[in-house]
């Protein structure tokens, strides 16, 4: 059950899709460890599975555990760390200003318990965000990558309006060698600085500029050359678009998109493990 669910992450299916997939397919069944003869269990019974693991808090552990066994293979977190965070949509709920206005106080508007199926499709937990001019419905997925590996260290998952620099804290990594640590400006502050200063890092987050202050050109090149650095981070999260099949939760509330998003992270990792772990000659052939 746990294999279908990585098999999902990699290819971000839905579960009937996830079924079917199985089912159809002979790389997806010996992956399984199953033949065309074996029973699959159904879209229902992957739904219950992953109800268990929001339920019990199980993905936050099985990604603990998993770091814990990078430890064991000698990728322990060294060259400094990299902090940033990605939006993840989910399906648009279509509602008014004044019910959108209810939910961001945390009350139900009153004609959704009026009319249950439609209730049951909305989300209440995502938040809209914009970026470059477009508008984003969904949640955040905060990372921490080292800078050697390029492995996802820590996360945490947030509704989309939640600004990035409010988890700066919470995925802090102090257990990398190295205490260089790049993010971008919207990480910057004086207080950040500060505390930074006051704990031994070596800040490397770019400098911003205001209506009032433009960069001038050494403050530029400074981030041109952190960005060469800070680069690696969004490598992680186009693989994450590219690779694993876009990026879509289609989940309903917090805690089920928390264990998407933390199912993605950790396939991600187990992928990247395997990558580093490849030998140079499959790899890089002559």
């Amino acid at each position: 059950m746990f294999k279908m669910l990585v098999l999902q992450a990699l290819y971000n299916l839905s579960d009937d899709q996830t079924e079917f997939q199985v089912r159809d397919r002979l790389s997806f069944q010996r992956f399984l460890g199953l033949s065309p003869e074996d029973t699959v269990p159904d879209a229902k019974t992957l739904w219950l599975f992953r109800e268990r693991l929001v339920r019990h808090g199980l993905i936050d552990k099985l990604f603990k555990r998993f770091d814990e066994q990078l430890w064991e293979s000698g990728l322990v977190p060294k060259g400094g760390q990299i902090i940033d965070a990605s939006l993840i949509s989910v399906p648009k709920n279509r509602n008014t200003r004044d019910e959108n206005k209810q939910i961001k106080e945390g009350k139900t508007p009153d004609r959704w318990d009026e009319q249950p199926n439609m209730k049951r499709q909305k989300d209440e937990d995502a938040r809209w965000n914009q970026k470059y001019g477009k508008n984003y419905y969904g949640y955040k997925n905060h990372i921490n990558i080292d800078k050697e590996h390029k492995l996802i260290r820590r996360y945490a998952v947030t509704d989309a309006s939640v600004h990035d620099s409010q988890m700066f804290d919470e995925v802090l990594d102090e257990e990398n060698s190295s205490h260089s640590l790049w993010a971008d400006s919207a990480y910057r502050s004086e207080a950040r600085e500060k505390q930074l200063r006051q704990k031994g890092y070596k800040s490397r987050i770019h400098r911003k500029g205001s209506g009032r202050r433009q960069l001038n050109q050494q403050e530029q090149a400074t981030n041109y050359r952190r960005s060469k650095v800070r680069a690696r981070v969004e490598h992680v999260f186009r693989d994450q678009r590219t690779r694993q099949g876009n990026i879509l939760v289609r989940t309903k509330g917090k805690l089920r998109a928390a264990v998407k998003i933390g199912l993605m992270n950790l396939t991600y990792n187990m992928r990247r493990l395997e990558f580093l772990l490849r030998p140079q000659s499959a790899c890089c052939p002559i």
